[in-house]
């Protein structure tokens, strides 16, 4: 019988101290660990069906909570099915523990890999236990994932896994950074520039990413907003992070209205917190006029756009507040130019041109679907994303509250195949909100192992949209129109409404607007007497998404 004296049992409690949920698979490599786990501790376990989708469930349950999580896989080929979706959380920033087997300390076995080598590759740093520092091990790996938000591995060597190693001590507590303070003359010149830019600005603009959600800014950019009369705007992955929604231009880039874009290019001073400042964000280098002034705030040590002309490193909210001081001292005024312009107008998105929601080839527009399931969903949801053409439709028509309800799992990494296992870790994130995943009919076919996984934790919270064109239409979109053979790119149409019965969900084929009458019947059930549903969007591929006409534009 297992002790709860083993290595083992030693990384499931340091870890138990510091957070609720792990997903994966069980194999050789993490037998006793999810033993352990599963006997002397109350952390939750959540079976996925493919090692890839445990670490996309930890994945998704920090981006929906805040919280971190873990993953579990065994060794070998149990962690090289992981690699993607690793990969994806390290390119994302996702802080996450996954705890896998490894070869034995007496050298590798015929079926053993490098797997620090492999994790390295990807981007994420290996802790691996011993008999006498598992605890202390596991917590510097905590630490260390949440200190640089990053994914960790943290492995048990094959034969060090059941060693006796004694009674375990009570963890200690995380020794975690404080938040990032601009130090120095020249960093406070240069929030003092932001400021005298902003009090002496026309037309003033702030944007903000991600990474002001997870700093907590949201309160002082509303008022530094407030104190300039600027108009704002986030990027995908920072939606809702300004309070004051009557002068937000919603999300930049090719998810934004074209009307929002043709504002933001009259800001003459423009402050950008916490993101990243991507090509799809800066619309490939057209988000900005020419001759505008453009200040930049992060973590990161240096800016990360050339258009950027100053730039201050540290926490948004941190020097948000400074800048707000600043302005104070300076008795600056309001703009004025926010309440001069009607944003609400700006922020429509393009309606279909026809009536009945169908394309000219006969299949729905996916704009008229989008448009029609976002008046349908719950208020209260979290929508996840799988990768593919059909990001567009979801970021575009379907509002959400706060950056942590779209969950874009596979966007840093530019991958597809991550959707089912999102849902998930956005249940065990938000149990009382309902969980809608949009994905495409390739990106679902990849993640078909982890269908069951999203009905089964979901349940009668969840619904997933498939949008069947019954090809890669991002790949038809790009490659398709230069020429080059289309057979690849094509998917025999699949059943998804007839998958999803098959493992408890209620399928339904979508073929006209009419047919979306399901979710409203759904929607009106309550939550424990329905079933997770699936909406098999028979949609047609001749419709592209503004987003993907500027990739188009530019690659043409």
């Amino acid at each position: 019988m297992p002790t709860t004296t083993t290595v083992s049992a030693h990384v499931a409690s340091a870890l138990a101290a510091h957070l609720d949920h792990v997903f994966g698979v069980m194999g050789n490599g993490n037998a006793y660990f999810l033993d352990a786990l599963e006997r002397a501790t109350e952390v939750r376990f959540t079976a996925v069906r493919h090692e890839a989708g445990g670490v996309v469930a930890a994945d998704a349950h920090f981006r929906a909570s805040g919280r971190i999580a873990a993953a579990t896989a065994t060794y070998g080929a149990g962690f090289t099915n992981t690699l993607t979706a690793l990969a994806e959380a390290a390119q994302a920033h996702v802080p996450l523990v996954l705890v896998v087997g490894d070869e034995p300390t007496s050298g590798p076995r015929p079926w053993d890999v490098d797997q620090i080598a492999l994790a390295s590759a990807v981007g994420a740093r290996t802790y691996t236990v011993g008999r006498t520092d598992a605890a202390a091990t596991t917590i510097l790996a905590i630490e260390h994932a949440l200190s640089y938000r990053v994914p960790v591995v943290l492995a048990i060597p094959y034969d060090v896994a059941a060693l006796d190693a004694g009674a375990a001590q009570t963890p200690p507590e995380l020794r975690l950074p404080t938040p990032l303070t601009p130090r120095g003359p020249f960093a406070s010149g240069v929030v003092s520039e932001i400021a005298a830019a902003l009090a002496g600005a026309s037309r003033p603009f702030l944007l903000a990413g991600r990474g002001a959600w997870l700093a907590d800014a949201g309160d002082a950019l509303g008022e530094l907003a407030a104190s300039t009369g600027a108009v704002t705007a986030s990027t995908a992955l920072g939606r809702g992070v300004f309070p004051d929604e009557r002068f937000d231009l919603g999300v930049t880039g090719g998810f934004g209205a074209e009307g929002a874009m043709e504002l933001v290019r009259e800001a003459d001073v423009a402050v950008v917190f916490g993101a990243s400042l991507n090509q799809f964000t800066m619309r490939f280098g057209d988000l900005f006029a020419p001759g505008a002034r453009v200040y930049q705030v992060d973590i990161a040590a240096a800016s990360t756009h050339p258009h950027v002309g100053g730039f201050v490193r540290g926490d948004a909210g941190v020097v948000a507040r400074a800048i707000v001081d600043e302005l104070d001292a300076l008795g600056a005024e309001a703009s004025g130019w926010r309440e001069s312009v009607d944003v609400a107008a700006l922020r429509e998105q393009p309606s279909p041109s026809r009536a009945d929601g169908l394309a000219d080839d006969g299949r729905l527009d996916p704009r008229a679907v989008a448009r029609r399931i976002g008046e349908l969903l719950p208020e209260d949801r979290v929508v996840v994303s799988d990768g593919g053409h059909f990001i567009g439709w979801a970021n575009m028509y379907w509002p959400v509250a706060s950056p942590d309800r779209m969950i874009m799992v596979g966007t840093a990494f530019q991958s597809i195949g991550l959707g089912f296992a999102s849902i998930p870790g956005a249940a065990a994130a938000r149990p009382d909100s309902a969980i809608v995943l949009t994905t495409g009919d390739g990106g679902g076919l990849m993640a078909l192992a982890d269908l069951e996984s999203a009905v089964r934790t979901a349940g009668g919270r969840g619904v997933a949209v498939v949008w069947n064109d019954a090809a890669y239409g991002a790949e038809i979109n790009l490659y398709g129109l230069k020429g080059l053979a289309r057979e690849p790119m094509l998917i025999p149409e699949v059943d998804f409404a007839g998958l999803a019965a098959a493992v408890g969900a209620e399928g339904v084929v979508v073929r006209s607007l009419a047919d979306l009458d399901a979710l409203a019947r759904w929607a009106e059930r309550p939550v424990a007497d329905r079933p997770f549903l699936l909406l098999d969007c028979r949609i047609s591929g001749t419709v592209v998404a503004p987003y993907q006409e500027e990739i188009i534009r530019v690659n043409s």
